[in-house]
């Protein structure tokens, strides 16, 4: 039987090119990695229009590959775009449309969600993009289901990512999904930053923060991380800060961008998740227990809310050594 080639990663370039988010993903797919002992990506950089291309920085990029390459792509890297404003050129819309459709991975960054929107490939599904444009894509795209909050959004073919830097955590999200958690673990080494960044880019929304010896909400994170196996009700989480219930509810919202349940919930998201990764010894009932789910039947319940795989299936995926 003839080799199958190696996975084809096609990274678009366009005039005013968003440099960081092009560089982004150009160090994770065209770098060779023979240390990771697996069979790394092929890489092509295809412009969407003639050149020349220039990019942030007074750069200027000459991109051997064009539209035509999009046809034999397994993914799509759209790393940015150049006004949230400009609608893209047709034949991009139509080339990702026809790529999304024979089944290739489709992923932006950033400002480039509005690409990917332009194209219909994100009716009636989660999105994100940088905070600053999230408000824009609800009221453009209201067929797109804005997560303003997350770093990242898998939904199976079509990925996005926040702003910038967060398309770093996306593109290892990536790597984690075809090649395990350990192969993403290395990469992430190799690039001197985590596996995995917990929280959402809330926490790097501009608000002015209280210093914490004077934060109800500050003392109810360390509370809460401290035992997410508590009950942790609303009720007693107010008492536990000296504030009303309602008060609670909007000072803790105004400093993390959730709600204090809310934010309970994705802590023990990842308190699930890093079980689930690292503890392969332990049962689904303990990894409930441990969390604050209290039964399996809870964990999958929230693990489906949040847009992630089965428990099971996670651990399949992700764990360390399971590949």
């Amino acid at each position: 039987m003839p080799k199958t080639p190696p996975h084809l990663v096609a990274i678009l370039a366009y005039d005013q090119l968003c440099t960081f988010e092009f560089g982004c993903a150009v160090e994770l797919f065209a770098l060779q990695r023979p240390e990771l002992g697996v069979e790394w990506y092929r890489h092509a950089v295809c412009a969407i229009e003639p050149g020349p291309l220039r990019a942030m920085g007074g750069l200027t990029v000459e991109a051997p590959h064009g539209l035509a390459t999009l046809r034999r792509a397994d993914t799509i890297v759209v790393p940015g775009w150049r006004d949230a404003d400009e609608t893209p050129p047709p034949a991009l819309l139509k080339a990702l449309r026809s790529a999304h459709a024979r089944g290739a991975r489709v992923t932006s960054i950033c400002s480039g969600v509005f690409v990917l929107a332009h194209a219909g490939l994100l009716a009636g599904k989660r999105a994100t993009t940088h905070w600053r444009y999230a408000e824009k894509l609800a009221q453009r795209f209201p067929d797109v289901q804005v997560d303003a909050g997350a770093l990242y959004v898998d939904e199976g073919s079509v990925i996005t990512s926040a702003g910038s830097a967060a398309g770093l955590d996306m593109l290892l999200h990536l790597v984690r999904r075809d090649h395990g958690a350990k192969v993403a673990n290395l990469v992430a080494q190799r690039l001197v930053m985590p596996p995995h960044r917990e929280g959402g880019q809330a926490q790097f929304v501009p608000r002015p923060m209280p210093r914490e010896e004077e934060s109800p909400v500050a003392r109810l994170i360390d509370l809460m991380r401290e035992n997410p196996r508590a009950a942790h009700t609303l009720p007693a989480l107010a008492e536990h800060a000296g504030l009303s219930a309602r008060t609670l509810q909007r000072q803790f919202k105004d400093a993390t961008g959730l709600t204090p349940l809310e934010w309970l919930v994705r802590e023990r998201i990842s308190v699930a998740k890093e079980l689930l990764e690292s503890h392969a010894g332990i049962d689904m009932e303990q990894v409930a227990e441990l969390a604050g789910f209290g039964s399996p039947e809870s964990l999958r319940r929230h693990f489906r809310l949040q847009g992630l795989p089965a428990p099971t299936s996670f651990r399949r995926q992700f764990a360390v050594g399971a590949r």
